[in-house]
């Protein structure tokens, strides 16, 4: 159930809807930070080194920077921890908001020159790790702490997809969910390109329904309300399937990764997907659009906000506990199932 702030001298829902206007106005700058954001990462020389470089240039310094070599090469893995005035890392209880920029790779060099589509997740979540870095050296600090993880790799992999190209990932998915998702996170928001499909038709964010511990939750009341608040616009909803919410590794088809880390955590999690109208490959360059990069930004800031405060809940723990007592746990769903039969050999 939501819960409601009033205004002294509001009554009633308005109360909540002139609560987050005016919590907007402290964003309108994230287009700022995200143009800061792609012009790092728009560089054949860009890795986790240049970006620890422009938070510092801006006075954070918390920030973690860890090569790992893969199959296919290596990537640099970003962590940036902002903590919160309440938050775990000052010895409180408010919960933690992970966020991770989930994607194959900044660029496909050299089969393609410039930043891809597939940066817009690490774009994202780098432009509001900024943002919020700012906010906190100004005295704005949040409840909760927030972990921001990526990685950046200007020369990713292309792989072969229907019905556009991916961008492929120097390291093995288990990797990525490794160095990204983290103990500490209570909640988990996906942030990811999510245009090369057929199955969603807007251009700019949408959300998912709550994945957790192999279910596929209804979609969070308070997140759809957030979503209304920050667009401007009713709320549009990622469709996901069974597939979608296993490992890669299995051989089947999923949309994308951007619902991977929920196989390496309980905690709750929810995609905000980058969205197009058309069918945009993943290796696409000047496909990028900054104004909906930082859409997703400002969208997961305020959840944020929300999650440290106690106001905004990802699912409802009493229709969680009924739905563990009548059908068990589904957490099967996080591994990889059965090996393949006889003959047959495990992809992707």
């Amino acid at each position: 159930m939501r819960a409601e702030v009033r205004f002294r001298g509001e009554r009633g829902p308005r109360s909540h809807l002139v609560r987050g206007i005016s919590e907007r106005m402290d964003l309108l700058m994230a287009l700022k930070q995200t143009l800061e954001v792609l012009d790092v990462l728009d560089d054949p020389s860009t890795g986790g080194e240049a970006v620890r470089r422009l938070f510092a240039d801006h006075g954070w310094e918390r920030v973690e920077v860890r090569r790992v070599e893969g199959p296919s090469g290596g990537t640099d893995f970003v962590r940036v921890t902002i903590p919160g005035g309440r938050g775990k890392a000052a010895g409180g209880s408010a919960p933690t908001t992970g966020i991770v920029g989930r994607l194959g790779g900044v660029g496909a060099r050299p089969a393609r020159i410039g930043l891809v589509s597939d940066a817009d997740g690490a774009a994202a979540v780098l432009a509001a790790a900024l943002k919020l870095a700012e906010m906190h050296l100004r005295g704005d600090r949040l409840a909760g702490d927030v972990v921001v993880s990526t990685h950046v790799c200007p020369s990713s992999p292309i792989l072969p997809h229907e019905p556009v190209p991916f961008m492929g990932a120097p390291v093995p998915m288990e990797t990525m969910n490794r160095m990204e998702v983290t103990t500490e996170m209570d909640v988990v928001l996906s942030v990811d390109t999510t245009k090369g499909n057929r199955v969603l038709n807007h251009r700019g964010i949408a959300i998912s329904p709550t994945i957790k511990e192999g279910y596929i939750l209804r979609v969070s009341d308070d997140l759809l309300h957030l979503y209304e608040i920050v667009t401007g616009r009713p709320p549009v909803v990622l469709p996901v399937t069974t597939q979608d919410i296993t490992p890669y590794g299995n051989g089947l088809r999923h949309l994308n990764s951007i619902f991977q880390p929920a196989t390496a955590t309980s905690a709750p999690l929810v995609a905000v997907a980058i969205t197009t109208e058309t069918t945009v490959p993943g290796c696409a360059t000047g496909a990028s659009h900054e104004v909906d990069i930082s859409l997703a930004a400002r969208f997961v800031l305020e959840v944020a906000k929300e999650v440290g405060e106690g106001r905004c809940s990802f699912y409802d723990r009493q229709e969680w506990e009924e739905l563990q007592r009548r059908y068990g746990s589904l957490a099967f769903l996080q591994t990889l199932g059965r090996p393949p039969s006889s003959g047959e050999s495990e992809s992707r």
